[in-house]
């Protein structure tokens, strides 16, 4: 099992209806095959900047790189994230 994570800052001039733009598109990855235990998370810990996070799971890379490298998920990164996301942090664990 693989647990894709991104904890994530929003630019600080997006509007309202650019962020719910944004999250609707997110929202959307969910339906990418094999994406399994899909979560949008608001962040509230004061300890660091991020403000969101996106988490799933995948039984194996072969998986994690369908996703990764699907036309849905390649469009989102063009369409929305690269010019809606200031920073982030991208993890992905396997259990040990």
């Amino acid at each position: 099992m693989i647990r894709h994570s991104v904890i994530l800052k929003l630019k600080s001039d997006l509007g309202l209806e650019e962020k719910q733009a944004f999250f609707d598109a997110v929202d959307k990855l969910a339906v990418i095959p094999n994406v399994q235990k899909f979560e949008v998370l608001k962040q509230i810990s004061t300890k660091n900047k991020f403000e969101y996070g996106i988490s799933m799971e995948f039984d194996n890379q072969e998986q994690y790189d369908f996703y990764s490298n699907h036309a849905e998920h390649q469009a989102f990164i063009q369409n929305f994230w690269i010019k809606s996301v200031e920073d982030f942090l991208e993890i992905d664990y396997i259990l040990i």
